[in-house]
Formats: structure tokens, sequence, C-alpha cells
């Protein structure tokens, strides 16, 4: 039997039932729409969140107060690690391979320039701020070069607290109050919108020691260090290490590299798109189900057609090859319709939901198409070895 005659043989046995004939497909359609679905969500939000964090670079180290790992010790030990100080982050510039080092404490402050005050978030911050993570300055400029510990009284707005505060009119040189002292605007910083729900446009930033002093708090919040990329990520935290040990007699801070979480994150949001993946494969499983029953039945129905084959002179391979085939065909339709079905929803939820991410690689579609005819071909394995050793008089006689 020539191919395109095996291809129409097959085509002529679907459409002969054209109702059981969509509703298998439809289990196989439904399977790979939700493997679609679920995998396009999981791996939209992967590349969200990577995204997010590498928007400040991957060379970046955050340097937090306290050790996070946890030891044994009775109740009643007593916290005595030293708190990160500006001193500490002006001894980091002598690390090896050290671009940039910039302090940072973060909180809130009521801001006011004449009739108009809001609250937002303060951030208390070093000259090397915008270089630690790749921030911009639209119209004058970042926070001078000063002693970070007694710095001038000079602001930078965020864009949405320039236009909130002073309208259409020019900020720069213009004074105003935050936590009740005053301050000289010099700069405006350019629209960054929001990074994992934290919206940088609403935002202030002073020098640190002044911000230390209004919060009345001694340690910072932390200290970004950025270093050559080329550098070795263990030997950058090996100097950082060795410098912060000596002026604190112990490890009691906490480093965390940008290079790791971005590794932490991917492993954790490649299993979350695995799992969602596997649970949407489920209905895989249950279209092949579909697919072994109504080609069980088939046949039975078929007992007398199978016969007048074999008595034609098709062997037993030539049957098993001609169900295999209708398996395999009636899966990657179903598969076909499922892969539209699947975009189709995915495109929609994009366009309804656009702060969702939502993302299908081609290879995910190629993958669930491959699974799709494979089901279909194992669900057939059984019917077409049943119908390929049925034996030729039987058949015929049953008819």
């Amino acid at each position: 039997m020539r191919l395109d005659d095996f291809i129409r043989f097959a085509l002529l046995s679907l459409t002969a039932h054209r109702l059981r004939t969509f509703l298998t497909s439809l289990g196989i359609a439904v399977g790979i729409a939700s493997v679609i679905l679920l995998t396009s969500i999981g791996e939209g939000l992967h590349q969200f969140v990577i995204d997010e964090f590498t928007q400040f670079g991957t060379n970046l180290i955050g340097i937090a107060p306290g050790k996070t790992t946890t030891h044994g010790g009775s109740l009643g030990a007593i916290n005595t690690s030293r708190p990160l100080s500006i001193d500490d982050a002006l001894a980091l510039r002598r690390a090896p391979y050290v671009q940039f080092v910039d302090p940072v404490i973060q909180g809130n402050a009521d801001v006011e320039h004449l009739s108009r005050s809001r609250r937002v978030t303060l951030y208390g911050v070093g000259h090397h701020f915008t270089d630690t993570l790749r921030m911009k300055v639209a119209a004058g400029e970042f926070l001078p070069d000063d002693d970070p510990r007694s710095a001038r009284a000079q602001v930078v707005l965020g864009a949405n607290v320039a236009t909130e505060l002073f309208g259409d009119a020019n900020p720069l040189g213009a004074r105003m109050r935050i936590g009740g002292e005053r301050y000289r605007v010099i700069g405006i910083m350019a629209p960054k919108g929001q990074v994992l729900g934290f919206d940088l446009d609403d935002t202030v930033y002073i020098p640190v020691g002044r911000a230390l002093e209004m919060f009345n708090r001694e340690s910072l919040q932390e200290i970004h260090f950025t270093y050559e990329p080329t550098a070795p990520l263990g030997d950058v935290i090996e100097g950082i290490t060795r410098i912060l040990v000596a002026r604190h007699g112990r490890e009691d801070f906490t480093i965390t590299p940008q290079q790791k979480m971005l590794e932490v994150f991917g492993t954790v949001l490649n299993t979350i798109t695995f799992a969602v993946g596997a649970i949407g494969a489920i209905s895989l499983l249950v279209g092949g189900v579909g697919i072994l029953t109504i080609l069980t039945i088939a046949v039975s129905e078929r007992t007398g057609e199978i016969g007048l084959l074999r008595a034609i002179g098709a062997t037993r391979r030539r049957i098993l090859l001609l169900f295999l085939g209708e398996a395999t065909l009636l899966a990657a339709i179903g598969g076909t319709a499922g892969l539209a079905l699947g975009w189709s929803i995915a495109g929609l939820i994009k366009l309804a939901l656009p702060a969702l991410p939502v993302h299908t690689p081609w290879s995910f579609a190629i993958a669930a198409e491959l699974s799709a005819v494979v089901i279909g071909l194992l669900a057939g394995v059984l019917p077409a070895r049943r119908a390929a050793l049925l034996d030729p008089l039987e058949a015929l006689r049953s008819e």
C-alpha cells in the first residue's frame, strides 16, 4: 500500500465517525491547550522576574547587617552583631575588583513644597547610587561626592514627586521640606516605573548620613557593591568578607550576590514551570485513554473489514500500521487544535491582563505536539496489535 493510500484510508476511517473523532480529538486538544496555557504563564513569570532583577546588572552584591545562618545556642544569648556603618562602606572601596560602593537606608517621610505635601519613600544614599543600580538622572545632577557622614542638605526627586509637588514649574534650585528640614532640589530622576511592586518614581533621595539622623538609626539597611564583570565571584566575596571581618571582629553580616539570586530564582521558576506543565499533561493522559477506548471499539466494529484486508493480501504488519496511523493522526489533529486553542487563550489573557506575563516559546509548542503524537501512538498499540492478530477466516465469518 502506497503512502497516499495509507493516509487516505486513515482519513476515511476517521471521517466515517465524525462525532466520535471530534470528541476524541477534543480530549487531546484540551490537554495540549492546558499544557500551553500553564507553561506560558509559568515561562512568562520566569522572564518577568529575571528581567526585573537583571535591569540592575548581574555584577551587583548586596551586603546586609546580621548573619542569616541559624546556630544552636541558649535562649538567653545576646545578639552582639555590629551595625553596618558608613565607615564600613567607605572601607569597602579598597576591596579587590570593586567598581562602586554605595550605602543605603530606606524609610517613609513627608515632603512639602508651598501648600502641597505628600508621604513618599525616602532613600538615604551616596554619590554612586545611580552607578550601582544603573539609574539615570533626567535633569540636574545626582547627589555630589560629599563626605556621606556630613553631606549638604540636597535632594533628588523621583519623576512622580517632581510632577505632583511642582507641576509644570522647574524644581531645580527650589527649596522644600523633608521630615521637617529644608533641602534644596538639585536633580530629577528619569522615570523608572515599578520594580517588584516598588514605585521608584514615587521617591526622593537624600544623603545617607542625613537619612540616618532623620530615622534615628545606627545601622545601614544595605550596602550596594558592584564589581568588575570579569572578576571571579568567589574572590570578590572573599575580599569583602576579609575587610568587614577585620572591622567587626567576626562575620556578622550577610553577602547576597545578584548572580546567585538569579540562579536560585531560575531554578525555582523552572521547577514551577515544569510542575504546572506536568499538571496540564494529566489531561493529555486522559486524551490518550480516550484514543485507546475509541480504537478498541473500532477494532470490534471493523472485524469484517480487517478480515477482508487480510484476505486480499494485507499482512499483519500492514494492519498494525494502519491502526497505529489512525491513532497518530487522531492525536496530531487534536494536538494542532490544542495549540491553536492554547495560543488563542494566552493571547486573550495578555490583552485582558497586560500586567500578567504570558510567553509561549516555540520549543514548548513543538514539545507539546510531539508529546500528543507519542501518547496517541502508545494508546494505539494495544488496539492495533489486537487487530493485527485477528484470524482472517474468523474475521470474515463474523461479517
